[in-house]
């Protein structure tokens, strides 16, 4: 049986928010052991990024880009890709993984907002609903976990970049979901990552021939940093394009209510968590939350609506 296109965007982001969450322990392990900051692991990310975008469009179909698009695309670079990462990466390294997940639940209210009043998507009983119920199961499953980190520097600055991350990650869905049906994925991102590279080579460089990673010869460290350049930022900024033309923004936002999820998935089947019933209480409520923002009323639904009415 094929699968519809809002379920082919469900798949999609379950993917991509898995991958997510295990770039999260991660980072926070090549931050902690200080062999990257995050202001490096940024610059590394967007240049790896544009590089591989780029070579992969020169065999793909070439679309051109109109000239107002572009400033979308520019916009959509700075919020999506730099700045974002830049912030989560800051915060990441100042406040607890408990907190940055906490915080993350932040996200589809934001992405809620802002598609209501830049795309004029009707805020429903059941998507404001839904948004309550998921961020609840998310903070739930957070607050029921035994596994508390700590900090290394400021907590409110690191939640603080943290929350403010989150609110451009959701600007960036929303401004370019109307994109995402015009222009490919591949072309679409090797512009962002492009304009976002050129804008931080000249804050990043430094951090990055002075990062201690590529002084050393372990090979575990780069290894993982191979999971985040390859999985966590070329695989996932491709795929999220082709879940934007079948889900809303909100929807998408949605799916950070996961990452805590996943990483307690992650930590039961490696044996450092147990399976419990605040953790089955907590899924519940995440699925449940992103069921009712997905089945309540789009715009076009209450365009249609008014047709027919």
């Amino acid at each position: 049986m094929a699968l519809s296109q809002k379920q082919q965007g469900h798949l999609i982001m379950l993917f991509v928010m898995s991958i997510f969450g295990l770039n999260i322990p991660i980072n926070k392990y090549l931050y902690s052991s200080e062999l990257l900051s995050p202001m490096a692991m940024t610059l590394l990310r967007m240049g790896f990024a544009a590089i591989a975008f780029w070579i992969v469009s020169l065999f793909t179909k070439k679309e051109k880009v109109e000239k107002k698009d572009l400033w979308i695309l520019i916009a959509g670079g700075l919020s999506g890709m730099l700045i974002n990462q830049t912030l989560f990466a800051i915060g990441l390294g100042q406040t607890s993984s408990v907190d940055a997940s906490i915080i993350t639940t932040s996200g589809p209210l934001f992405a809620m907002i802002l598609a209501a009043i830049i795309l004029k998507e009707p805020i429903t009983a059941k998507k404001f609903g839904g948004v309550i119920v998921g961020g609840g199961g998310a903070i739930f499953l957070v607050y029921s976990s035994h596994q508390v980190s700590t900090g290394q520097g400021s907590a409110l600055v690191g939640d603080l970049s943290v929350l403010s991350a989150q609110m451009f990650y959701a600007f960036y869905l929303v401004i370019t979901r109307p994109l995402s049906t015009k222009y490919s994925p591949i072309t679409m991102m090797k512009w962002m990552f492009l304009f976002a590279t050129l804008i931080d080579l000249p804050i990043g460089f430094k951090y990055v021939a002075e990062a201690p990673m590529f002084s050393q010869t372990d090979i575990t460290p780069y290894l993982l940093l191979s999971f985040t350049l390859i999985g966590a930022t070329f695989i996932t900024y491709m795929l999220i394009p082709l879940a934007q033309r079948r889900i809303r923004p909100t929807t998408i936002s949605m799916y950070n209510n996961m990452q805590p999820l996943i990483a307690s998935g992650v930590a039961i089947f490696m044996g450092m968590d147990k399976f419990t019933i605040e953790k089955l209480i907590a899924a519940v409520l995440i699925f449940g939350g992103v069921y009712l923002v997905t089945v309540s009323k789009s715009r076009a639904d209450v365009e249609e609506e008014a047709k027919t009415a």
